[in-house]
């Protein structure tokens, strides 16, 4: 299930970076999901956040780089389809030259 999320996540992210004009060399991510049992030990996803590292060029616009981020949601069929919380704590870098 996160890597599914996580998969969309990047498949859109990197679909609107590149409408942006935002040029991203490297995307990696580390899904951290929250889970909970219930009664007789069935479980559930009670919440996951995704934690993109993002390799820019250099001098690409990082503020619209994260507010890529908060457009995902509306479109991402994954994200769309859960019933539970989903954030995002991005880390962006810039490549060397």
């Amino acid at each position: 299930m996160l890597s599914a999320l996580a998969a969309c996540h990047m498949l859109w992210y990197l679909h609107y970076a590149a409408v942006d004009g935002v040029v991203v060399l490297d995307y990696q991510d580390t899904p951290v999901g929250m889970a909970e049992l219930g009664p007789g030990g069935a479980g559930r996803f009670a919440s996951a956040t995704l934690h993109p590292k993002i390799t820019l060029q250099t001098g690409s616009n990082v503020d619209l780089a994260h507010a890529i981020h908060g457009r995902i949601h509306e479109v991402c069929f994954i994200a769309r389809s859960v019933n539970f919380p989903i954030t995002y704590e991005p880390v962006f870098v810039f490549a060397d030259k």
